[in-house]
């Protein structure tokens, strides 16, 4: 259901903005009025809380709140693996965030880069390699922890699916793009695997793939991911350009990009979490979203002050690259 305050404030806003570029209020009075009849007719109403809280409160074997291995645990496994699931697992975690990717001939895997360069002994775009060439691959060949884990191969998404399940962990599957193949391959997994509905979300920086898949399947738990200033900046901070004229205009999307995230994309896309860089989240803002119905989850947890700050403080759950130890900051 809308929040009728939020709605009078922003749609107010939409017609003063109009009012003040165009000088015309009747162009702003239409324009306003397009906006509000599309939001009714094209939003997707949000889960029922109870099968949300399913999904994203999962009784944690420790107690406290839920705890999401990043990647599968990317510090203490090799990331997006069988064995990274597994040691996930066994190190309490009670969820997995897994990457989904797809390879030239379209078998969907895990793969968080679009080249294999950084995690496996290959080289190229996963886009370009057929999945006889990537099944090939060493996914442990560059990781701390390769000895350990030699020959770790890349899962296919069915793969790790059923490994999670196995292990009944909660699977964030995030999606960075191919909002049509991802949707329907997504379907596909849920209708194998009915558990997920009540064991998963699907997530994205991209509103639009996470529109797509409400409307393949609007019985599936939702999120939309955000880092303020994303697109002006990368995670340490430093600016994505070089130019002045560059970084102003980035800077400016980045202003509506938050602005939409916090008071449109939502409703239309009818989440039921949103995953917010740690860096930005405070008491404050969990509340703020608590009052929309919306749960936030915070990514990269990596230190013991940080979880504890989570755990004992914020006390909402948050996505980790290590349950055992402190690792470098994820950006």
């Amino acid at each position: 259901m809308l929040q009728i305050g939020d709605d009078v404030m922003y749609f107010s806003a939409v017609f003063l903005l109009v009012v003040l570029a165009t000088r015309s209020p009747t162009a702003a009075s239409l324009l306003t009025a397009f906006l509000y009849v599309f939001m009714v007719m094209f939003r997707f109403p949000p889960l029922p809380a109870e099968q949300a809280g399913r999904v994203l409160r999962p009784r944690s074997p420790s107690g406290g709140v839920p705890v999401v291995a990043n990647r599968g645990g990317s510090y203490d496994a090799p990331e997006n693996t069988l064995a990274a699931i597994r040691e996930a697992s066994r190190n309490g975690a009670t969820g997995v965030e897994l990457d989904l990717s797809f390879t030239a001939d379209g078998v969907p895997v895990l793969m968080h880069d679009e080249t294999v360069d950084r995690t496996t002994n290959g080289s190229g775009p996963i886009s370009k390699l057929p999945f006889v060439q990537l099944k090939r691959l060493d996914a442990a060949a560059r990781h701390r922890l390769k000895d350990k884990f030699g020959g770790e191969k890349v899962p296919t998404l069915q793969e790790a699916v059923e490994e999670c399940v196995r292990h009944q962990l909660t699977i964030f599957f995030d999606v960075k793009g191919h909002p049509d193949k991802a949707a329907a391959v997504l379907h596909d997994m849920y209708k194998k695997f009915p558990v997920l509905y009540n064991g998963s979300i699907v997530s994205s920086f991209e509103p639009k793939v996470i529109y797509k898949m409400r409307q393949t399947d609007p019985r599936v738990v939702t999120a939309l991911t955000h880092r303020p200033w994303r697109l002006s900046r990368f995670g340490d901070g430093t600016p994505r350009s070089l130019t002045v004229w560059s970084q102003l205009w980035t800077g400016v999307l980045d202003i509506l990009l938050d602005w939409a995230h916090h008071h449109i994309l939502w409703k239309l896309c009818g989440i039921s979490a949103i995953l917010v860089q740690k860096d930005f989240i405070s008491h404050d803002y969990v509340q703020y979203w608590a009052e929309r119905g919306v749960e936030v989850v915070g990514w990269t947890v990596n230190t013991a002050v940080e979880k504890d700050y989570y755990q004992n403080l914020l006390k909402i759950s948050y996505i980790t690259d290590s349950l055992l130890e402190d690792c470098n900051p994820h950006v």
